[in-house]
């Protein structure tokens, strides 16, 4: 079944055509997928809600679900599209079984493709319940929802090799969630049955009696009717959150270790007559110069030649006495680090280490701007005859860590970077 022969379907389930199919199976039962999902304002009369999004969201739609909670939610599905009566919703037996993760991400590779799912803040997208036929299409619709950050659980086939995510067997998820069935929209149940049963005779005897007064009485008028269009609730979308900068930064661990190692190589590089003058080292490359004091240019370069490594920039002045080179990195690992203390508390902190050291720092009040967020931290200096390794253990102490740049000259480190905070 594709999206492209379901024009009552909201658009966001037809984006770009993708294959999607109904219902899979597990364990011999049938869960129905690809259920539209809105939120439920009567949560005590949940018939009725139905019937209306039936003829003002889903056009068409014959079968409802609900999902209770903090957030009750409404199922709607047509079962021309393949769909049942009697089916388990897929999506509220999941959130049930894993209740603990307010915001999950997911996809479950099933018999009939790859069921993706997207709840957040315990409301399960419009778009967030869909069953695709292609494996590329489920992928490509889980990496697009990776940038939006804070899912509490991120569940993804272990083969796709995508990091901080695991892979979770669906019949075990199953097994210890709720069943909610797919019903009719239009079937009347128990005591609602009487009500319209005695409603639809009390209203013939009016209709009778009112008919009976107006034929016999006076003279007979053709009402007019008119008939109001029901009008089409908007689906809105979803507004894509920009990433907090902590979100994906540069492992300080990685930058540490990266400096630390090209530091030393190239400060290794001796050659008679030319003094090194300090390497400065970032995520991206560690650069140095050499200054002519004696000796000749062709000396340096040999030393660059033998020293085994692979330079991206070299430069030397007209006048041949200076040669500065450029180490570039491969890519830089990213981690997210969430800041997990507030100003006063990570500067108190800071402060305590340092006097403990018995070593100066020098801490600044900063923020930068990401979209409409404003996010704080405290930026920091530290000079120290002390190498990465070392500083490693300290450092990394602190949750939201970036290191921007280490400088090393003469048996001498600075370091600088920032500590985002709450």
């Amino acid at each position: 079944m594709t999206a492209e022969n379901n024009a009552n379907e909201p658009d966001s389930l037809r984006e770009n055509s993708k294959e999607w199919a109904p219902s899979f199976t597990v364990d011999g039962v049938t869960y129905a997928a690809s259920i539209f999902w809105e939120s439920l304002q009567n949560v005590d009369a949940p018939f009725l809600d139905a019937k209306e999004a039936a003829e003002n969201v889903l056009v068409g739609a014959d079968l409802f679900c609900v999902k209770h909670g903090k957030s009750p939610q409404l199922g709607l599905a047509i079962s021309a599209q393949g769909f049942k009566k009697g089916m388990n919703a897929a999506a509220v037996t999941a959130v049930t079984a894993m209740s603990d993760s307010t915001s999950l991400l997911a996809v479950f590779k099933v018999d009939a493709g790859y069921w993706y799912l997207c709840v957040r803040n315990d409301v399960i997208l419009s778009d967030g319940d869909v069953l695709f036929v292609n494996e590329q299409d489920a992928k490509e619709q889980f990496i697009s929802m990776l940038s939006v950050p804070d899912w509490s659980k991120k569940i993804a086939p272990a083969e796709w090799g995508i990091d901080d995510t695991e892979q979770k067997n669906i019949a075990e998820v199953f097994a210890s969630g709720l069943d909610v069935k797919l019903e009719k929209i239009n079937a009347l149940r128990g005591t609602e049955l009487v009500i319209v049963i005695l409603l639809s005779l009390l209203i013939g005897a009016v209709i009778i009696n009112f008919a009976s007064k107006v034929l016999f009485t006076t003279p007979t008028q053709a009402t007019k009717v008119v008939t109001r269009r029901a009008q089409k609730k908007e689906v809105k979308e979803v507004q894509k959150v920009i990433p907090a900068p902590w979100e994906s930064m540069i492992d300080p661990v990685w930058v540490l270790d990266t400096c630390r190692e090209s530091i030393l190589s190239l400060v290794a590089i001796s050659t008679p007559g030319w003094k090194n003058l300090g390497v400065s080292c970032s995520a991206s490359n560690a650069v140095t110069s050499w200054r002519r004091e004696f000796g000749r240019l062709s000396w340096i370069e040999l030393s660059l030649t033998q020293s085994g490594l692979s330079f991206a920039n070299k430069s030397i002045d007209p006048r041949g006495t200076n040669v500065t080179i450029s180490l570039p990195f491969a890519e830089a690992k990213k981690v997210t680090s969430i800041p997990k203390v507030n100003a006063l508390t990570l500067r108190n902190m800071i402060n305590d280490l340092f006097q403990t050291l018995n070593l100066s720092i020098d801490i600044n009040d900063g923020q930068v701007k990401v979209g409409d967020k404003v996010y704080q931290y405290l930026s920091f200096k530290v000079v120290s005859k002390y190498d990465p390794e070392v500083w490693k253990s300290l450092l990394t102490k602190f949750s939201g860590l970036k290191v921007n740049n280490i400088m090393y000259n003469d048996g001498t480190w600075n370091y600088e970077g920032i500590i985002y905070v709450q």
